[in-house]
């Protein structure tokens, strides 16, 4: 029974790299290019800042607590659970991003203002 396990193995191998079928999977073209979502840019991950500069910005009261931003962006989104919250640089202000699970299973970003804790955009 190995031997035929093994068998399959080798012939399954043999016929895809016949066929091309075993290269790298990076694609090595130009990555497509899609529209935004909304008419923002989306926010880059290199903006937003590390948890010990989160810390720091709250501790010295730049900008209201992380807390503060989830209890704004449930009354947007009331029923969801937020997954994550970060701390990013946005057009020379910081907003909270942050992302919520809805109870249909679909995720949801809403963006806080982080100086005044206002909803300032969903997408």
């Amino acid at each position: 029974m190995r031997y035929a396990i093994a068998l399959v193995a080798i012939s399954l191998t043999a016929a895809a790299l016949a066929a091309g079928g075993l290269g790298t999977m990076a694609d090595d073209g130009p990555a497509p290019q899609t529209g935004a979502v909304s008419g923002q840019a989306p926010l880059r991950i290199e903006t937003c800042l590390s948890p010990a500069d989160m810390r720091e910005e709250v501790g010295e009261r730049r900008v209201i607590p992380p807390v503060a931003a989830i209890r704004a962006a449930r009354t947007v989104i009331p029923r969801a659970e937020i997954q994550r919250a970060s701390l990013c640089r946005y057009e020379d202000t910081l907003v909270y991003m942050l992302t919520a699970l809805r109870r249909d299973g679909h995720f949801v970003h809403v963006i806080v203002d982080a100086r005044t804790g206002s909803v300032a955009g969903q997408y």
